[in-house]
């Protein structure tokens, strides 16, 4: 077999075999196929597509590239959620406590935010103490023992995806559904999940700009998750404004746009689960765990487990407060029609509390709280968002961030699910 036939294989329009896939992604990793020749590869499926069977191959070929979790051990369903990215998105840090005080397996492997997305690992290492770094069999004994863990990634996870991925990074070839459809399901079928929600960000502060391409890209997940054994829902959800205002969701008084967002989510993996016959159950319990306080405890529960001090948890005053917070105030009264997430997010990265570079330090002091959401009124001088700054970039911050909304006479009824894909 030789890579070139397969270059030429598939720039004609041809479906590749299963040991035709399986055969280059091997020798890729090993690095006996060069990067010229998977760059003219990656560039033939970015034009010619691959289909169901073709996209399931190529994320099993990648998951078997490396080390897979094995959660066998841990007895019942174990669950998993995963984000394609937004801004302000704090999702994980809210719906895992929630399910998991359920009595059902919540074992996340998670990532870091990179440019304007927001990652569940800086924010949980902004708690003193806190370790991501946890070997896998502590992992798997924490699981067992409290039902939760959120981790860091292991180094020999899905090591195709990784140099594939930084391969399509700087050949224009990002924006192939079937790559990242197979980038994203190698990665959760590795982690070991029996059921996986798939947060699918649509809008500007999304990677996917619309909801047709973010349908194809659902559709395609969904089926290679269900051709891989695995429950896979997908849920649509809108991102031209960053989801939520702060975290208090937990404690039952958090913003509505963010606590109906992890209902949502959750309520599919507590059915994945077997813990409800109906969607509508499945939210009244996890509701329940909300105002009984039993998923902030299991959210203290893990931060203890993993070496965090809780009492930053417990009481949000001990958090280190920046030099200088900024009213964004409107320059005159209407209904919030449009926020644009994309620049909020570059507004926060550029204070300091995201990365240009994987190298970069966050800040955790600094960032933008909005105080109005799409469909709210403002009156005229009205504050906006807070900008909380240590004098980094302020200017350039402060005038995106007051650009990044606009404000018209009537709101125009904003919706947060757009689909769901089961």
């Amino acid at each position: 077999m030789r890579m070139v036939d397969l270059i030429e294989k598939k720039r004609d329009g041809y479906e590749l075999s299963k040991e035709e896939i399986n055969f280059m992604i091997e020798n890729y990793t090993k690095g006996i196929i060069p990067d010229y020749q998977m760059s003219a590869m990656t560039m033939a499926i970015f034009f010619r597509g691959m289909n169901d069977i073709e996209s399931t191959n190529l994320a099993i070929a990648m998951l078997n590239s490396g080390d897979q979790m094995d959660l066998s051990e841990i007895e019942g369903v174990k669950v998993d959620k995963h984000s394609t990215g937004g801004v302000g998105d704090k999702t994980s840090l809210v719906l895992a406590p929630m399910v998991a005080s359920l009595g059902i397996n919540f074992a996340k492997m998670s990532g870091r935010g990179l440019g304007h997305t927001g990652g569940t690992l800086d924010k949980l290492e902004s708690i003193p103490g806190f370790n991501i770094n946890v070997s896998d069999e502590d992992f798997l004994n924490q699981v067992k023992k409290i039902g939760l863990a959120i981790v860091g990634q292991t180094g020999n996870l899905t090591p195709a995806d990784k140099k594939l991925y930084a391969l399509r990074d700087v050949t224009a070839t990002v924006n192939a559904i079937p790559l990242i459809a197979s980038s994203i399901m190698s990665k959760k079928l590795a982690s070991g999940a029996n059921a996986i929600c798939l947060d699918v960000k649509v809008g500007s502060g999304a990677f996917m700009k619309n909801v047709d391409e973010a349908t194809k890209l659902a559709e395609l997940m969904v089926k290679i998750g269900s051709n891989a054994g695995r429950k896979v829902t997908a849920i649509l959800t809108d991102m031209d404004e960053p989801l939520g205002k702060a975290i208090n969701t937990l404690k039952g008084n958090g913003p509505k746009d963010l606590t109906d967002l992890c209902l949502e989510i959750g309520a599919y993996l507590v059915m994945d689960a077997n813990k409800a016959n109906s969607f509508e159950e499945a939210k009244a319990l996890l509701k329940k765990q909300i105002e009984n306080g039993k998923a902030f405890n299991k959210l203290v529960e893990m931060v203890e487990a993993q070496g965090g001090n809780s009492d930053y948890i417990k009481n949000p005053l001990l958090w280190t407060n920046a030099k200088e917070v900024i009213e964004i105030k409107s320059s005159k009264a209407g209904y919030v029609t449009y926020i644009n997430a994309l620049e909020i997010g570059i507004s926060s990265m550029l204070l300091g509390g995201g990365r240009e570079t994987i190298t970069d330090k966050i800040d955790p002091s600094v960032g933008v709280i909005l105080n109005k959401k799409i469909d709210d009124y403002v009156l005229e001088g009205e504050v906006l968002a807070y900008l909380h700054t240590n004098g980094k970039n302020t200017l350039q911050a402060t005038e995106k961030v007051f650009n990044a909304f606009e404000i018209n006479e009537k709101p125009i009824g904003k919706q947060l699910i757009l689909k769901v894909i089961r």
